[in-house]
């Protein structure tokens, strides 16, 4: 090896030292650890609340396992998977979910977009307004399913029956003829006061200067919110429709309060089904398959809408 060589060969030893022993990075690292020290116990018990369960749901999905005949626990493998998607009712189920989430906020959204442009006008009671269409969201779903059931969809004294009647039409029976759409009313009652304020603060945080622009430049109501107003709501929509999605999806208490999954399991969804499974039927092993199946699902679609939302805010950037 030559001189030269032998020279840089130490050169790069002693910077390596240096490095080893500087004491800018012990203290960096020492910073480091000192910042997230406070956040492993939250660590620590989100992954004690949610990964551990989530282990012991797989390991449940992979055995043959039933309350009620508890000698016949075994080791089936992906048996329960394979039953899962056979399975027409549960199928039905999952057909009911993506209608359920789908339907409710699409509408809500809809809905919630057209009161945010009422709301964002100066009228007269504007804060009464405002307060009004806001209460639905605060209400309980338990209690908002009980005021659908009893007090609107009731088939001898619910209001749309009485409603109806004064125009001649015979009283229905709703949640029993038409369960998916009375479950899906109630949904959308609820979360539009939810959709209407983030829109709501979308249009605020418009700039004043933009729109005065448009209107010097003799653009319509019409034009100025295609080209300007729904552009920038693009990402408080698309914020509302994954926040509505994943909370739509794991609705339970107007299913169980309004039409306890009836007729049959028509208007079942997968959260639904899953409780009959495990508290009805005491299949466990079939019920953590589908909760194994529904989180996956979740996660997917959750991923993708995160994605598109973050792309979304990277190019308003």
């Amino acid at each position: 090896m030559s001189t030269t060589a032998l020279a840089a060969r130490n050169n790069r030893r002693q910077a390596l030292r240096r490095a080893a022993v500087d004491p800018s990075a012990a203290l960096d690292r020492a910073e480091g650890w000192r910042r997230r020290a406070p956040l492993l116990p939250a660590l620590v018990f989100t992954i004690i609340v949610t990964q551990v369960p989530f282990l012991v749901t797989i390991w449940y999905s992979l055995r043959s396992e039933n309350l009620l005949r508890p000698g016949e626990d075994r080791f089936v493998g992906l048996a329960n998977y394979a039953d899962l998607f056979a399975d027409s009712t549960f199928r039905q189920a999952a057909l009911n979910s993506v209608i359920f989430t789908l339907g409710c906020v699409l509408v809500a959204m809809v809905l919630g977009i057209v009161l945010a442009l009422l709301l964002d006008r100066p009228f007269v009671g504007r804060g009464l307004a405002r307060t009004l269409l806001i209460t639905p969201f605060l209400i309980m779903p338990v209690a908002a399913a009980m005021i659908w059931s009893v007090s609107m969809f009731n088939p001898t004294y619910g209001m749309v029956n009485w409603a109806i009647g004064l125009v001649g039409i015979d009283a229905v029976n709703w949640t029993a003829t038409f369960p998916v759409l009375s479950i899906l009313v109630a949904l959308v009652w609820q979360w539009t006061p939810f959709m209407m304020l983030l829109v709501l603060a979308g249009l605020q945080a418009q700039p004043k200067d933009v729109l005065e622009a448009a209107q010097m430049d003799g653009a319509g109501w019409g034009r100025t919110f295609t080209s300007i107003t729904l552009p920038q709501l693009r990402r408080y929509i698309e914020l509302g429709i994954l926040l509505g999605a994943i909370y739509v999806v794991n609705t339970f208490d107007q299913i169980y309060l309004m039409t306890a999954g009836g007729p049959g399991t028509a208007s079942a969804n997968l959260p639904f089904y899953i409780y009959q499974r495990a508290f009805l039927g005491f299949d466990i092993g079939q019920a953590a398959a589908m909760g194994v199946v529904v989180v996956i699902a979740t996660i997917i679609v959750a991923t993708f809408a995160l994605r598109l939302i973050f792309r979304s805010f990277e190019q308003k950037d």
